[in-house]
């Protein structure tokens, strides 16, 4: 159960129902919204409903199906857009990733802010940080909160699997390491949020992942 004391949502966006999240203080309203990949209307509706003010962008990594609506999502609340640098060869190349995948084409402006790992991720109310854990993309990373055992962990970790390895800049060994090194090492009770799919637990992952073993 995540933290009453926080404003929590998490949703599936886009054509690829990748999991959308927002991290609201509900105090000051200030929020963080996680990989809007896409479904534009649909997120600022429920930002809207939540009655938030969005300060921060941040993305997971530059797969296509984590960012198709970042652009709009900007025009509209003026939050930065954020990533790790490591990606942008990725982010610049959002034409040709919608081409592959038959999914119509918007230009998105270019990153405001590059993310470093073990970097801060804080508004009044809400503090976390950010990880890097390459290997599924080089630039991927997670943002952990830890006052609420909350991680949102992209395409890095999932329930009872990994993030693919055979597209751009993938690689098994470096995602092992990732998981490992910066995931496997935190509280078993966090709770972990997948980039598509089903919630689960670091010591569930650690009990039962097969892919990655502790």
């Amino acid at each position: 159960m995540i933290n009453p004391n926080l404003i929590f949502e998490t949703f599936p966006v886009g054509p690829l129902q990748c999991n959308c999240s927002i991290i609201g203080d509900p105090e000051t309203r200030n929020a963080i919204l996680i990989d809007p990949g896409g479904d534009s209307e649909k997120i600022l509706q429920k930002i809207l409903d939540l009655s938030l003010k969005i300060n921060r962008i941040v993305h997971t990594h530059a797969h296509l199906d984590h960012f198709l609506a970042s652009a709009r999502i900007k025009e509209v609340t003026g939050a930065n857009l954020e990533l790790h640098k490591d990606d942008l060869f990725l982010w610049d190349s959002l034409e040709d990733q919608c081409r592959m995948f038959g999914i119509p084409y918007k230009e998105t402006p270019p990153p405001d802010k590059f993310l470093e790992h073990e970097e801060e991720i804080n508004l009044i109310g809400i503090r976390g940080k950010a990880l890097h854990t390459p290997g599924h993309t080089p630039g991927s990373m997670c943002f952990f909160f830890e006052n609420y055992k909350l991680l949102i962990a992209g395409d890095t970790l999932f329930k009872g699997s990994i993030g693919r390895t055979d597209l751009w800049g993938g690689n098994f060994k470096i995602i092992e390491k990732s998981i490992k090194e910066k995931l496997y090492t935190l509280e078993e009770d966090t709770i972990v949020i997948t980039g598509h799919g089903g919630s689960t637990s670091i010591g569930r992952e650690i009990r039962t992942n097969s892919y990655v073993r502790a």
